[in-house]
């Protein structure tokens, strides 16, 4: 008879394996659905996560998802699993895990994270209420360093993202300005590049850096190109601040983007080798998305945010400056509408925090998805509620490159006026000292000079 098993009523359930439990104790989405590995009813689902509360944390480090032998990350998973970290919550359930994660103090559960697997973030999360999600997570604080200081208490850093649809200077320079007028910037300055050719990564890593420098801005800049173009780059001497990648929770899905463990590592020691950093030395920026196994047929039968936990590991073994999942990017064939996507929101969120990642989110959907504007309001704020270390924005929430709808400049703004937040400290000092912000707040344009940003226009563009 199998161990994970739950009498409801006159029936019994019956979960083979570790995979098919926690697939059928997730949250209702369609990726799962898609995949085949959904519970059928919500009774099922009540069902396997009742034996999932009673299932030991050990279990997870007995039984794996993905196999060993054929699968890097779970070797990853398994080979730097840090015992003593673990020691604490040792003896556990999942339910009992789940309850210590509420009473315990952020310092208590950071001093566990690297104990924690990514699998036993995810199922914990299976098992907590959306504000359980977000009261844990405001606890956790995640501190990265690089040109300023990302996710201090208090703090609320954003990603300036001013794509062009033909990466066109003069385009991601006026977005650019856009984002600085109302203080956007200090996690990162990053261009995701419509077109992933190593010369025209480096002519606007050559152009962010040049404005960066004229005015002196503490931020770190970054083209989100692959990981393969940004080695290329460093060895044209182009002025990288930070290494990029998309990654995921399998080695066949990462293989999929062309990539594996050995290669990060080189772009990782490749970008510390240009010292460029001066408060801070955390030189790699992932982003991740539920649904990005499966959608490369590389997800093994698990589900998706127990896959999207796993990709944490890779990003955690890098020690990273920022990182973030595109919540809504990947469509509604994987989060299908604004409930989904909200909960993705704040798991991913809650999980990347949990394994002690300096954790951000790209509010975000596609127009073919059951979601709006208002909703990305909602994931937006209860975000900022729970503590994330940075959101992504865009001028007028349109990426006219990529082709989904964001955040604004001016929501990120409006948000952290709400929420009394304040960019990292090294940038909002700058913010001040060029006449953007005043008491913690920004200026109205009409009081600023801008004669500095004039002066590079005319040199830059």
């Amino acid at each position: 008879m199998s161990r994970y098993a739950c009498q409801l009523g006159n029936k019994k359930y019956v979960f083979p394996d570790l995979k098919t439990l926690m697939a059928r104790a997730t949250p209702l989405r369609s990726g799962d659905q898609l995949a085949g590995i959904a519970a059928s009813t919500d009774e099922e689902r009540v069902a396997a996560r009742m034996a999932l509360a009673d299932l030991p944390l050990q279990q997870f480090l007995s039984e794996t998802l993905v196999p060993y032998e054929a699968d890097e990350v779970t070797r990853l998973i398994i080979d730097t699993h840090d015992k003593i970290a673990f020691e604490p919550i040792a003896a556990l359930t999942m339910g009992e895990f789940r309850e210590w994660l509420l009473r315990s103090t952020g310092d208590e559960i950071s001093r566990a994270n690297q104990g924690i697997t990514p699998e036993m973030a995810a199922a914990v999360s299976k098992l907590m209420r959306n504000f359980e999600l977000i009261s844990v997570a405001a606890k956790i604080s995640v501190v990265t360093a690089f040109r300023n200081t990302q996710g201090l208490p208090g703090r609320l850093g954003t990603r300036l993202q001013p794509n062009h649809p033909t990466d066109h200077l003069a385009g991601i320079w006026a977005s650019t300005l856009d984002g600085l007028l109302f203080g956007v910037g200090d996690a990162v300055i990053g261009v995701n590049p419509a077109g992933d050719n190593v010369q025209g990564c480096v002519e606007i890593l050559k152009l962010l850096d040049e404005l960066r420098t004229k005015l002196e801005i503490p931020t770190q800049s970054c083209v989100l190109s692959h990981i393969t173009t940004t080695l290329e780059a460093i060895q044209l001497n182009a002025p990288v601040d930070l290494a990029f990648q998309s990654v995921a929770g399998t080695q066949a899905a990462n293989e999929g983007f062309g990539i594996n463990l050995s290669m990060i590592r080189e772009a990782r020691e490749a970008t510390l080798s240009l010292n460029r950093g001066t408060v801070g030395r955390n030189v790699m920026y992932f982003e991740t998305g539920q649904g990005s196994a499966l959608s490369a047929a590389a997800h093994h039968g698990v589900d998706q945010q127990t896959l999207e936990a796993r990709a944490y590991a890779v990003c955690r073994e890098f020690k990273p400056l920022l990182v973030n999942t595109v919540v809504g990017f990947i469509g509604p064939e994987y989060l299908y509408d604004s409930k989904q996507i909200t909960r993705a929101g704040l798991e991913d969120h809650f999980c990347g925090k949990l394994l002690g990642l300096p954790m951000g989110v790209d509010v975000c959907y596609t127009n073919h998805a059951e979601a709006d504007q208002d909703d990305m309001d909602v994931l937006m704020t209860l975000l900022g509620v729970a503590g994330v270390n940075f959101l992504i924005a865009v001028p007028g929430a349109d990426d006219v490159m990529l082709n989904y709808q964001s955040l604004s400049n001016h929501d990120v703004m409006g948000l952290r006026h709400l929420l009394n937040k304040r960019p990292a400290p090294e940038f909002e000092a700058w913010l001040e000292r060029i006449g953007f912000m005043m008491d913690g707040r920004m200026s109205s344009i009409e009081s600023v000079t801008g004669l500095r940003l004039l002066e590079a226009n005319g040199s830059l563009v």
